[in-house]
């Protein structure tokens, strides 16, 4: 064990083998747990960079494991694994047609959501080994370099993702990104989250209380394809400028299956570009998630693709042999608006050399 000056205790040891496709050797997944004096510990795994545990303490002091996901590799490998704790990319959520142009060129991507790309293709950033570097300070770097075509994208793309844990319980994850060509890149995320324990199913998100800072979301059509608008929250389901309880917005929203939508944030308050994207309070728990980050929009997803549990379609089991179900847990993707690269009214993912992207979240506060 290596304490650092912060009072972070960081440990490295190995989740498992994976066999490299262009070499044919297997190669380690190593994991790293992170650990603070007041009971917090994180632990990351350089497939994907996969969030596979966050343990937190309740009011009481009881820690439990408050993210979604499985015990051994082989269950993060299998087809079906929805992105739990991943990083996704190079450009997070979807793109219509799975196409876009640049500069007058066409690019075509994999269509790994029907007609549409959905993070990152069929191999994406969550699916690759990434190289492990430890810091002074208790920082973990993970380090991943994508190819010129990589699903279809133009350029290589060298990215680095930063994990920091906090003596003040804050979990930082900073993204920064540098291509040999223009290139559409959006990172997040995809954590899963239960602040009731991960195992407690949909009963406990339904017990949660939820705001998200933002006065306008984007619809979408059919597809989950933005339209382009840009619409007021005010008046409908999507309005949690002030805490609502998520089992009673679910309710408003049975015909939507629940939350997947991206919100357009409102500005910082104060100095900076970073601000409050969401407040997620469990009653009960006394826990609380506060996301901060600079990017302009986050999606909100309420686990609705999860199996329903029913002999059809039984539940996904992970860790611990617990019952993940729809609604089972909320992901909050801070991330550039879905589908920007082919949209006007957009912020721009497009990466310009030499401009580096760098995208800095704050998942749990």
């Amino acid at each position: 064990m290596e304490e650092f000056n912060c009072g972070i205790d960081l440990v490295e040891d190995g989740f498992g083998f994976l066999r490299n496709e262009a070499s044919g050797m297997s190669e380690i997944v190593r994991r790293f747990t992170m650990a603070n004096k007041n009971g917090m510990s994180v632990q990351i795994i350089t497939l994907g960079g996969i969030i596979t545990s966050l343990r937190v303490p309740d009011s009481e002091g009881n820690i439990d494991d408050v993210v979604l996901g499985f015990d051994n590799l082989d269950d993060y490998l299998q087809k079906d694994n929805p992105y739990f704790g991943a990083i996704v990319g190079r450009v997070a959520n979807r793109i219509a047609n799975a196409t876009f142009k640049i500069g007058g060129r066409t690019y075509n991507l994999s269509k790994n959501n029907g007609e549409n790309h959905l993070h990152g293709g069929f191999k994406g950033f969550d699916k690759m080994n990434w190289e492990s570097h430890v810091l002074g300070g208790g920082e973990l770097v993970l380090s991943l370099l994508s190819g010129d075509g990589d699903e279809g994208y133009p350029g290589e793309v060298l990215t680095h993702a930063t994990y920091i844990l906090t003596p003040n319980n804050e979990l930082l994850i900073q993204f920064r990104a540098t291509a040999t060509k223009p290139t559409p890149i959006n990172l997040t995320n995809h954590s899963y989250f239960n602040l009731a324990g991960h195992a407690a199913g949909a009963n406990g998100t339904c017990a949660h209380r939820a705001m998200i800072n933002a006065d306008n979301y984007t619809p979408v059509d059919k597809n989950l394809i933005p339209t382009g608008a840009i619409d007021p929250v005010e008046g409908t389901p999507y309005d949690l400028r002030h805490e609502r309880n998520l089992g009673e917005m679910l309710i408003l929203l049975e015909d939507e299956g629940g939350y997947d939508i991206n919100y357009s944030l409102n500005p910082p308050n104060g100095p900076g570009n970073k601000k409050l994207v969401s407040r997620v309070v469990h009653p009960e728990s006394g826990r609380v998630l506060e996301v901060f980050s600079d990017a302009p929009g986050v999606q909100f997803y309420t686990g609705n693709n999860l199996p329903r549990g029913t002999t059809a379609y039984p539940p996904l089991i992970g860790k611990g042999g617990a019952k993940y179900t729809r609604h089972s847990a909320f992901c909050l993707e801070t991330q550039n608006f879905p589908d920007a690269v082919n949209k006007v009214r957009k912020p721009s993912l497009q990466l310009h050399l030499p401009v580096v992207f760098t995208s800095l979240n704050n998942p749990l506060s």
